[in-house]
């Protein structure tokens, strides 16, 4: 019993992490208990912070992720105190915390926010890069600049974002759906970006405000070497920014997407050589599927599903993520999620006395709003990261505490293409089944708005562009309003929705 356990060897609060959603913890720790200990175990020399955090509605937020030297952590809070070392193995039975500095932590409450580690196609060749935090971002950097052509195999928000940053390189993008962005989009909302992908890119882009990424002035600054096993935490939004993602060509972009394929085999050079097959040129036109020979000689092949081949300087290897578990798990009887997660209940609490979980490294197993879904993005960390820090606090002093008003509604705010995009709840109709109807608005270039209905409610919607529709579409979702006798006139816009519900 936790009670009787005595006062010495109560420990501390421990958190392991410095991704956003183990510092957001952290700071509500430090906050909560301003004469305790925290501490913040991280294997990277720097941390993510959120900054310049803007509540754009009810549930809507925006933020900016500055990377800092964790000393910055530990001078706006001077009671969290940052342990720059890996986790070696979590002792559950003993509340205690082994880290590969040989030291041992000792916990009161412990929350594990870990994160995730890429989800390579292939282990160990060098020719394959999977993009996941600062260091491998600058590594395809650093690739990029002597690449004539990639190959990028995945169709999640990071491949989404490549695809239009990359320059002066042909892009050959294989992905196993339909359409691109499949996380996000449906077939027409996609086909909306195409257009865009496909067309030369617009010299002005979205301004933004967030800070430069760098780790390596701290890096020297630490004056440790980093494991190259330690995964950094994730990358936040707007990770491409600063980076230079130039190949050595003179044109703007060149794109040629494979569709309902995935990737069968990998060969290195000399093994094709061997192989005595063939590879095919970058496709020219694409209308035509002109299978021609390539004659050029690559360091690296792929051939798909679809029985092409293609030859390429490297490989970018965007195919998700998998929750970080492994530390944690040798000793300790954990429940995993389906997708290798931590589960945890509405409180954030795994299955082990005195351990929480938030962010990519935990499964949502309790039972969610009906518009509500859990994403490994950097929303949902922020959002864990503060509420199992309001969880530890209610348990620790005995108090009860209500579910988060974030988990009501799914909300999450980006940008792709230099597009903004927001999706709201049930936005691609997740778990409706084929009792829903959609509703489309779309201006070539400009905006696409999309929403989902069922029995003249609305639950979800997917805003591409500047619509100004957020917020009255977020409370027409969690208001449940009749909307059957707007019939198609709900998104028509000759009519402001936003005077009709504000």
């Amino acid at each position: 019993m936790e009670a009787a356990r005595p006062h010495s060897t109560a420990g501390k609060f421990v958190v392991v992490g410095g991704g956003i959603a183990g510092v957001t913890c952290a700071e509500q720790l430090a906050i909560n208990f301003p004469s305790e200990d925290i501490l913040l175990i991280t294997a990277s020399p720097v941390i993510k912070a959120v900054t310049n955090f803007k509540q754009v509605s009810k549930v809507l937020e925006e933020f900016d992720v500055e990377e800092q030297p964790s000393t910055m952590l530990e001078n706006r809070f001077p009671n969290i105190k940052v342990i720059e070392s890996g986790v070696k193995q979590l002792k559950s039975e003993d509340h205690c915390v082994l880290t590969e500095d040989g030291s041992q932590h000792v916990y009161r409450k412990l929350c594990l926010c870990a994160g995730a580690k890429p989800k390579l196609i292939c282990e160990g060749n060098p020719y394959v890069l999977g993009i996941r935090d600062t260091d491998s971002a600058q590594e395809f950097q650093k690739q990029l600049t002597k690449a004539k052509r990639i190959m990028i195999i995945g169709n999640g928000g990071i491949a989404l974002e490549l695809v239009y940053e990359v320059e002066g390189c042909e892009v050959i993008w294989a992905i196993k759906d339909k359409a691109i962005g499949n996380t996000f989009f449906d077939a027409g909302a996609a086909e909306f970006l195409t257009s865009e992908l496909i067309a030369e890119k617009p010299g002005s882009k979205i301004v933004h405000k967030r800070t430069r990424y760098t780790t390596e002035g701290t890096k020297k600054e630490a004056g440790t070497k980093t494991n190259v096993s330690n995964i950094g935490s994730a990358l936040g939004p707007d990770w491409h920014e600063g980076l230079n993602l130039k190949g050595t060509k003179e044109f703007s972009h060149k794109i040629h997407i494979e569709t309902m394929c995935e990737v069968k085999k990998i060969y290195l050079q000399k093994e094709f050589k061997i192989s005595k097959k063939k590879s095919l040129t970058f496709p020219r036109d694409h209308h035509i599927q002109s299978l021609t020979t390539d004659k050029e000689i690559w360091p690296v092949y792929v051939e798909l599903t679809n029985g092409k081949i293609f030859g390429c300087d490297f490989i970018v290897s965007a195919t998700g993520v998998i929750p970080n578990t492994e530390p944690f798990l040798c000793g300790n009887n954990f429940d995993l999620g389906e997708d290798g997660g931590l589960k945890v209940d509405d409180h954030m609490h795994t299955s082990l006395p005195d351990i929480y979980a938030a962010g990519d490294i935990c499964t949502a197993s309790w039972q969610p709003s009906p518009f509500w879904q859990q994403m490994r993005l950097w929303t949902q960390a922020r959002q864990m990261g503060w509420y199992a820090a309001k969880c530890m606090a209610a348990a620790t002093l005995g108090d009860s505490i209500d579910m988060d008003f974030s988990f009501e509604l799914f909300a999450h705010v980006t940008k792709f293409f230099n597009y903004k995009v927001v999706l709201l709840g049930k936005y691609n109709a997740q778990s409706l089944g084929s009792d829903h109807e959609l509703m489309l608005r779309c201006t070539k270039g400009q905006e696409y708005i999309k929403v989902v209905m069922q029995n003249g409610r609305m639950m979800g919607a997917v805003l591409i562009g500047d619509t100004n529709l957020e917020e009255t579409f977020e409370n027409l979702i969690l208001n449940q309003m009749n909307l059957s006798s707007y019939g198609e006139h709900l998104l028509d816009p000759n009519i402001d929705i936003e005077d009709y519900f504000d």
